[in-house]
C-alpha cells in the first residue's frame, strides 16, 4: 500500500490519468466476465430444457408457452414467433412481400430473429476483446512516459547513478505489469465465452432449421 502510495504522489497527471484508464479496463472487464459467465451458464441450461418442451408441446400456442417460461433470456421464443407468424401470415402477405414465395419469407424472418438472437449472445465481447487488445499498450504508454520523466529528472540533477535510476524507472515499469494483468484475464475470458457462444449458436441455428419446415398446422414433431 506505500509502494501504492509513494507510486500515486511522485507520478504526472499524464501517469495518473493511463493508470486509472487501466483501472476502468479492468472494473469494465470483469463486470463483463461475471455478467456474461452467468449468462451464457444458464442460455445453454435454459435451451436444453426449453427444447425438448416445445416440441413435446399439443399446440403451437402450448410450445411458444413453455419457451416463454423457460427460455428467460429471449433467445429460441423469437425464432419461434418468427416461424409461427410467417406461417400464419402465408396468405395474407401484402406489397413486394406478396411476389415473394411463402418459404422465402419464412426464412426471412427467420434469418432476422436468428440475427437478434445471435447479436444477444455476442453482447459483451467486443470489450473484453478491446480491453485484451489494448490494456498493454496503455501500460506500456505509461511505461515509458515514465522512464522519459525519470531520465529527464536525473539529467537535470547532473551526475547520475544507478540508484538514481532504478527507483523512478522500476516504478515506471509497474504501468506494464498493470497493463498485462488487465489484458490477460479479458482475453482468457474473449476466448472461452466464444466457444460457449458458438455452442448456443448451433443449438439456435438448429431450431431455426427445424422451423423452417415446421407446419404449425399439424402436430409439432
Amino acid at each position: 500500500m506505500q509502494a501504492l502510495g509513494d507510486f500515486w504522489a511522485h507520478s504526472d497527471p499524464l501517469t495518473l490519468a493511463l493508470a486509472l484508464l487501466l483501472l476502468g479496463m479492468s472494473v469494465a472487464s470483469w463486470v463483463q466476465i461475471f455478467w456474461k459467465a452467468a449468462m451464457l451458464r444458464r442460455a445453454q441450461a435454459r435451451i436444453a430444457q426449453a427444447l425438448p418442451r416445445f416440441w413435446a408441446a399439443d399446440t403451437p400456442q402450448a410450445g411458444l408457452a413453455e419457451l416463454a417460461r423457460l427460455d428467460t433470456d429471449g433467445l429460441l421464443l423469437p425464432l419461434a414467433r418468427a416461424a409461427l407468424d410467417a406461417a400464419m401470415a402465408e396468405n395474407t402477405a401484402t406489397g413486394l412481400q406478396a411476389g415473394t414465395p411463402a418459404a422465402a419469407r419464412r426464412t426471412r424472418h427467420l434469418r432476422d430473429a436468428l440475427h437478434r438472437s445471435v447479436a444477444q449472445l455476442q453482447r459483451g465481447q467486443v470489450v473484453l476483446a478491446s480491453v485484451g487488445s489494448t490494456a498493454p499498450f496503455v501500460g506500456l504508454q505509461g511505461t515509458v512516459w515514465g522512464v522519459y520523466g525519470a531520465l529527464l529528472s536525473v539529467a537535470g540533477e547532473g551526475a547520475p547513478g544507478l540508484d538514481r535510476i532504478a527507483g523512478p524507472i522500476g516504478e515506471a515499469l509497474v504501468m506494464t505489469a498493470a497493463g498485462i494483468a488487465v489484458a490477460v484475464p479479458a482475453v482468457l475470458a474473449y476466448n472461452a465465452f466464444g466457444q460457449q457462444a458458438a455452442a448456443c449458436e448451433a443449438e439456435l441455428e438448429g431450431f431455426a432449421h427445424d422451423l423452417q419446415a415446421w407446419n404449425p398446422g399439424e402436430p409439432a414433431p
